[in-house]
C-alpha cells in the first residue's frame, strides 16, 4: 500500500478486560432480553443446539450404513505409508486441492513368514498350487453330469487389490463342485495346548448361495487327498456360508462315541452378531477359531468376538446324551384321565331354560315409515333394455329385460312389502350346557416312565478331538471369484496373532487408506439417498442461525454503553 500507514491506538489491558465484559454482558443480555431469564433461553438454546448434533448423528449413521468405516490397524502395524510423514505440510497448503478420492496407497508388500510354532502356513505368493491336491474323484448320489469335482482353482492376485503381489486361492467356477486338499507339517494332537485356526476370505463378486468354510481332515490311514469329497472324514469345519438371506458362520466339530466308536456332529450355537456385512460388502475378512483345552471356544471375525461358548453345553446336539431316557416300551393305561376339567354330573338345565329361542325376533316397537310406498316394486325391468337380436325362445327361453331399480323409490323411504327389523332376543340362551369343573380323577398328562439310558457315556473332555492331518476345502458355490488367503494353524496365540498381522492386517490398512474420507462418503451417501441434503442443510444451517438469532441481536447494557460514550473505537 502507497503512503503512510495509520497505526492501532495503544489499548491498555484494563480495557482490553472492559472490552471482554462488554461481549460478555451484550451476549449474556440478548439470552435475557426477551423472557427476563437466563435459564430458559440457555435452556432453548442447548435444546436445538442438541437437536442439530442429534441430526448430525443420524446422519452419519447413514452414511456408516452406506460405507462402513474401517478398521484403523496402520497405527499398530507401523506400515510406513508414502505420505504419512507429510500429513501437516499438506493440511498448512491452503493452495493444495483436496482430491475427490484418495489415491491408492503404494505399500511394498511382503508374505508373511510364520514366526513361531505352527502346524500349517500358506500365503500362496509363490504363486503356484505346489502342496495342494485337486480331488478326482466323484461326489456319490448325484447326477453324473456335476457329480465330478471339476471345479477350477486359481492362484491370482484380487481383482481390486490394494497390495500388489499378494495372491490367493481363487475358486473360478460356478455351479460345480470344487476340492482341494494339503498335508499339513504334522498332525495336530488335542492335548494341553489351544488349538487356532485362521483364514482370509473376499466374496469380490458377492455371494449367492455357497459356501467358503475349510474342512481339517481327520488323521487315518486311508486318508486319500487324491479321493477327497464330502464324506470325507473331518475332525473340524468352520467357516462362512450363505444361501438366500441364511447367513451361517459354521464351527462343527465330529465328536467321537466312546461307547460305539461310531462319529456324530455337533453344531455350534448361532453368533448373535449380525453377519450380513461380510458376504455383501466385498473386503477380505480374517476368520479366527480358538478352541481351548478348558473345552471353551471362541469364533472371530476380523479379530473380533461374534460367537463363544463351552462344549459341554453350546453344542447341538449336546456332546453327552442324557443319563435316563423315555422307555420305548411303557404305554399309557386306558383308564388314564387326562382331562383337567369336566362337566358338573349334578348338574340340571333350568326348567325356564328355552334352547328354542331365537336368537333374533322382530322388533315390536317398530313402526312403518311414512311414505313407504307397499306397491312399488323395489326393482323393475329395464324399459330401455331391448331383446338382442340373436335371442332364440327355443333355446334361450323367454327374454326378460334385466332388473334396474325402480326410479319410484328414489324419493320414498322404501318400496315393496315392509317388514319390522330384526333385534336380538332377550330371552335367547341358546344350547344349554353343564358347567365345567375341576376333574377329581385327574392324573395329569401321561409320560413314559424313565429308564438308565444303555447308551450313556459321560465324556467331560470333548477338545480331545480325533487329531487331523489335512486341511481341504469342498465346496459347491453358484457364485464364482471367491479369494482365499493365509491359511494358518497353530497352538500359541501370539504366532497366530503375529501371522494375522502380516497378511491381513497389512492387508486391511491398504484397503483402510485407498477408502475415501468422511466428506467423500457423506456425499456418495445422499447422491443414494437425496433425503440426506435437507439433514446435511439443517445440520450446518440450524446452529448458525440460533447463534445469530441469541447471541447477535437485543439491547446493549448499560455497561456497553458507558464505555461506548468514554471510548468511541470500543464497539459492543
Amino acid at each position: 500500500m502507497d503512503g503512510p500507514q495509520k497505526s492501532l491506538p495503544f489499548i491498555p489491558p484494563y480495557r482490553w478486560l472492559a472490552y471482554r465484559r462488554c461481549w460478555f454482558s451484550c451476549t449474556w443480555g440478548s439470552l435475557t432480553q426477551s423472557s427476563g431469564s437466563v435459564v430458559p433461553q440457555t435452556m432453548d438454546l442447548r435444546f436445538f443446539l442438541l437437536l442439530a448434533f442429534g441430526l448430525l448423528c443420524f446422519s452419519r449413521v447413514s452414511v456408516c450404513e452406506h460405507v462402513e468405516d474401517d478398521v484403523d490397524v496402520e497405527d499398530e502395524l507401523d506400515l510406513d505409508l508414502p505420505g504419512a510423514d507429510d500429513d501437516e505440510e499438506l493440511e498448512d497448503d491452503e493452495a493444495t486441492p483436496t482430491p475427490k478420492a484418495p489415491p491408492v496407497p503404494n505399500v511394498t508388500y511382503k508374505a508373511p513368514e510364520p514366526m513361531g510354532e505352527h502346524f500349517f502356513a500358506e500365503s500362496f505368493d509363490r504363486g503356484t498350487l505346489d502342496g495342494w491336491v485337486l480331488s478326482s474323484a466323484k461326489k456319490e448320489d448325484t447326477d453324473e453330469e456335476i457329480a465330478k469335482y471339476d471345479g477350477k482353482w486359481s492362484v491370482e492376485e484380487m481383482k481390486d487389490s490394494k497390495l500388489p503381489g499378494d495372491k490367493g486361492l481363487v475358486l473360478k467356477s460356478r455351479a460345480k463342485h470344487h476340492a482341494i486338499s494339503a498335508q499339513m507339517l504334522r498332525p495336530f494332537t488335542f492335548t494341553d495346548k489351544p488349538l487356532i485356526v485362521q483364514y482370509e476370505v473376499n466374496f469380490q463378486a458377492g455371494i449367492d448361495c455357497g459356501g467358503a468354510y475349510v474342512k481339517l481332515l481327520t488323521q487315518t490311514p486311508d486318508l486319500d487327498l487324491d479321493h477327497f469329497v464330502d464324506k470325507t472324514g473331518y475332525t473340524i469345519m468352520f467357516g462362512p456360508d450363505k444361501c438366500g438371506e441364511d447367513y451361517k458362520l459354521h464351527f462343527i466339530l465330529r465328536h467321537k462315541n466312546p461307547k460305539t466308536g461310531e462319529f456324530e456332529e455337533k453344531h455350534a450355537k448361532k453368533p448373535d452378531a449380525d453377519l450380513r456385512t461380510y458376504y455383501t460388502d466385498k473386503k477380505t475378512h480374517l476368520y479366527t477359531l480358538v478352541v481351548n483345552p478348558d473345552n471353551s471356544f471362541q469364533v472371530l471375525v476380523d479379530q473380533t468376538v461374534v460367537n463363544s461358548g463351552n462344549l459341554l453345553t453350546d453344542m447341538t446336539p449336546p456332546i453327552n446324551p442324557p443319563a435316563e431316557i423315555e422307555d420305548p416300551d411303557d404305554h399309557k393305561p386306558e383308564d388314564w384321565d387326562e382331562r383337567p376339567r369336566i362337566q358338573d354330573p349334578d348338574a340340571a338345565k333350568p326348567e325356564d331354560w328355552d334352547e328354542d329361542a331365537p336368537p333374533q325376533i322382530p322388533d315390536a316397537d317398530a313402526v312403518k315409515p311414512d311414505g313407504w310406498l307397499d306397491d312399488e316394486p323395489e326393482y323393475i325391468g329395464d324399459p330401455d333394455a331391448a331383446k338382442p337380436d340373436d335371442w332364440d325362445e327355443d333355446m334361450d327361453g323367454e327374454w326378460e329385460a334385466p332388473q334396474v331399480p325402480n326410479p319410484a323409490c328414489e324419493a320414498a323411504p322404501g318400496c315393496g312389502a315392509w317388514k319390522r327389523p330384526m333385534v336380538d332376543n332377550p330371552n335367547y340362551k341358546g344350547k344349554w350346557k353343564p358347567p365345567m369343573i375341576d376333574n377329581p380323577n385327574y392324573q395329569g398328562v401321561w409320560k413314559p416312565r424313565k429308564i438308565p439310558n444303555p447308551d450313556y457315556f459321560e465324556d467331560l473332555q470333548p477338545f480331545r478331538m480325533a487329531p487331523f492331518s489335512a486341511v481341504g476345502l469342498e465346496l459347491w458355490s453358484m457364485t464364482s471369484d471367491i479369494f482365499f488367503d493365509n491359511f494358518f494353524i497353530s497352538d500359541d496365540r501370539n504366532t497366530a496373532e503375529r501371522w494375522a498381522n502380516d497378511g491381513w492386517g497389512l492387508k486391511k490398512a491398504a484397503e483402510g487408506a485407498a477408502e475415501p474420507g468422511l466428506a467423500t462418503q457423506m456425499l456418495s451417501a445422499a447422491e443414494e439417498r437425496p433425503w440426506l441434503w435437507v439433514v446435511y442443510v439443517l445440520t450446518v444451517a440450524l446452529p448458525l442461525i440460533l447463534i445469530i438469532v441469541f447471541c447477535c441481536t437485543g439491547k446493549q447494557t448499560d455497561f456497553c454503553l458507558e464505555l461506548t460514550l468514554n471510548q468511541k473505537n470500543v464497539i459492543c
